[in-house]
C-alpha cells in the first residue's frame, strides 16, 4: 500500500517549503543568485541542508521557483496599480513608475531579476517575466487605439520596445546603486512619448474648452506628449 501523507504531515512540509522560500528571497536581495546555495539557504532557513532535496532537486529547480515567486510580486503591485488609473496612457505610465520605483528600492534583487548571469533555466524565465509586463502594456495600447488617444500602431511590438528600453534603463543604476533622482519620471516621459498621439492632459483641456466654447477644434489640438509625459511622470 503506498504511503500517504496525513494532513498534518502535509501541513508542516508545506510550511517548511515557505520558509525555505522566504529565506532564499532574503538571500537574493542581499546576495544575488551565486548566494543562493543550497546549503546557504538551509541554513538561513534553519533546517539541514538535506532537507531542502524534499523540497527541491537542487539549485536550478530552487533558483526557478525562487524567481517565480519574486516575480508574481512584481506583477501583482504593478496589476494593482494600474488598475487605480482612468486612462490607457496613465495605466502605461504606472506600470513603468511602479516597477522602477519597486526595482530602485531594492536594486540587488532587481538586478537578480534582470540581468544577473544566472542558469539557463532562470534566462527562459525571465522570458515569461517579460512578456507578463508586455503583454499588460500591450492591452493598455490596444485600448488606446481603439478609443483613438494613440495612433494605429502594433501593440505587442510597442509593448516589448517598452519593456526592453525601460529594463536596459535599469540595469546600469541597479548594478551601480546609484540612481539618478530623475530617473523615474525620465523613464515615464520617454514610455509616454514613444506612444505617440496628444498629450492627456492637453486632450482634457481641449475637451474642456469645447464643452465651454461650443466649438469644434480638433484639428487644432496640440500633440505635445512630452508636456503630458511631465504632467503623468508626477501626478
Amino acid at each position: 500500500m503506498a504511503y500517504r501523507r496525513t494532513p498534518a504531515v502535509q501541513a508542516r512540509l508545506d510550511a517548511q517549503r515557505a520558509a525555505v522560500l522566504q529565506a532564499a528571497v532574503a538571500l537574493l536581495a542581499e546576495r544575488g543568485y551565486a548566494g543562493c546555495s543550497m546549503a546557504a539557504v538551509a541554513e538561513r532557513a534553519g533546517i539541514a541542508t538535506g532537507s531542502m532535496y524534499r523540497h527541491f532537486s537542487g539549485k536550478s529547480e530552487l533558483a526557478v521557483e525562487l524567481f517565480r515567486t519574486v516575480v508574481s510580486r512584481e506583477v501583482a503591485a504593478v496589476t494593482e496599480a494600474v488598475a487605480r488609473e482612468s486612462t490607457p496612457q496613465r495605466r502605461v505610465a504606472a506600470v513603468v513608475e511602479t516597477f522602477a520605483a519597486r526595482a530602485l528600492k531594492a536594486p540587488r534583487l532587481a538586478y537578480a531579476l534582470l540581468a544577473e548571469p544566472a542558469d539557463p533555466v532562470v534566462d527562459a524565465e525571465r522570458l515569461v517575466f517579460r512578456q507578463a509586463f508586455r503583454d499588460l502594456i500591450a492591452a493598455q495600447i490596444a485600448d488606446a487605439i481603439a478609443d483613438g488617444r494613440l495612433p494605429d500602431q502594433p501593440a505587442l511590438l510597442t509593448a516589448a520596445a517598452l519593456v526592453g528600453a525601460v529594463g536596459e534603463a535599469l540595469v546600469g543604476p541597479l548594478a551601480a546603486g546609484e540612481p539618478a533622482d530623475d530617473l523615474i519620471p525620465a523613464l515615464t516621459a520617454f514610455a509616454l512619448r514613444a506612444l505617440g498621439g496628444p498629450a492627456e492632459d492637453d486632450t482634457d483641456q481641449d475637451d474642456a474648452d469645447l464643452h465651454d466654447t461650443g466649438e469644434d477644434d480638433t484639428d487644432a489640438r496640440p500633440a505635445d506628449p512630452a508636456r503630458g509625459a511631465r504632467h503623468a511622470a508626477h501626478a
